[in-house]
C-alpha cells in the first residue's frame, strides 16, 4: 500500500510535464504531414506577430523562384541535401568530435533541420536543440519530399532586419524584383546573407560578400548536377 501510495504521489509530480512532453512531440509529427498542403508559418514570425511587429511574406511556388538561387542555396547551404536523410551523418559526427573537445562549433545544420528549427524550435545556441533538430529533420525528410521541404525553407528563411521572409520578401528588398528573375549576381549575393540576414545587405553587398557570391556561383558551375532534385523533373535550368 505504501509503495502504491508513493507511485500515486510521484505521478502527481510528474504527470504534467509528462503531459507537455507529449504535446511538444505530437505538434511536429500532426502538423509535418498537414505541412504537404499548407503553407506553414515559422516559430520567429509567430513571435513578431504576438509582440506586434512587421512581418513581410508572400509566398512563392517552387515554379516561381530561380533555378540559379535554389542551387546556390544547396551549394552554400547543404551541398548533400538531396542525398542524405534530413541529416548529413559525417558533419554532425565531426561537431559532436569538436563539441566534446572543447571546440567552438562550425554548425553542422542541414537545410532540413533549419526548416525543423524554424517551424518546431527555437533560435540561439544550444545543445538541448540541436538533440531535438536531429530527430525532428529525420521526420521531416520521411514525411516531406526534398521538393517541398526546399520550397518552405526559402519561403520562411529570414531575409531582412525589418521582418523579411522568403525570398520573395528578400528580392524584393534587396534588388527590387521578383525572384524567378534573379541572375548570377543577385542570386548568389542574396544567399550571402543567410548566415546573418540582421546585417548582411545583398543589395549593397560588402567586399566579403561579392567573393563569397563568387564562391557560390563557381561551386554551382562545377556541383549543379547535385541540386538537382529540387529542380522540375529533377533538372535544373541554370
Amino acid at each position: 500500500m505504501a509503495r502504491r501510495r508513493k507511485s500515486t504521489g510521484i505521478w502527481r509530480i510528474l504527470r504534467w510535464p509528462v503531459y507537455a512532453l507529449a504535446v511538444l512531440v505530437a505538434i511536429p509529427v500532426i502538423l509535418t504531414p498537414i505541412y504537404l498542403f499548407v503553407d506553414p508559418v515559422s516559430v520567429p514570425m509567430l513571435e513578431r506577430y504576438l509582440t506586434g511587429r512587421p512581418v513581410v511574406r508572400e509566398w512563392r511556388d517552387m515554379a516561381d523562384i530561380s533555378d540559379r538561387l535554389k542551387a546556390s542555396v544547396i551549394l552554400s547551404e547543404d551541398g548533400q541535401f538531396c542525398r542524405h536523410w534530413g541529416v548529413d551523418l559525417g558533419a554532425l559526427r565531426e561537431e559532436v568530435e569538436r563539441y566534446m573537445e572543447g571546440e567552438d562549433a562550425r554548425g553542422a545544420s542541414t537545410i532540413t533541420m533549419q526548416v525543423a528549427r524554424n517551424l518546431f524550435l527555437w533560435n540561439g545556441q544550444s545543445v538541448v536543440r540541436k538533440a531535438l533538430e536531429v530527430p525532428l529533420a529525420f521526420y521531416v525528410d520521411l514525411i516531406l519530399p526534398k521538393h517541398r521541404i526546399m520550397e518552405i525553407y526559402l519561403n520562411i528563411a529570414e531575409w531582412g532586419p525589418e521582418g523579411q521572409f522568403g525570398v520573395a520578401a528578400g528580392a524584393e528588398r534587396a534588388f527590387g524584383i521578383v525572384p524567378q528573375n534573379l541572375d548570377w549576381r543577385a542570386a548568389t549575393l542574396l544567399v550571402t546573407a543567410l548566415p546573418n540576414p540582421m546585417l548582411r545587405q545583398p543589395g549593397r553587398p560588402s567586399a566579403g560578400m561579392v567573393r563569397i557570391a563568387g564562391i557560390i556561383e563557381g561551386r554551382v558551375a562545377e556541383f549543379g548536377e547535385r541540386a538537382s532534385c529540387v529542380g522540375e523533373g529533377g533538372r535544373l535550368s541554370l
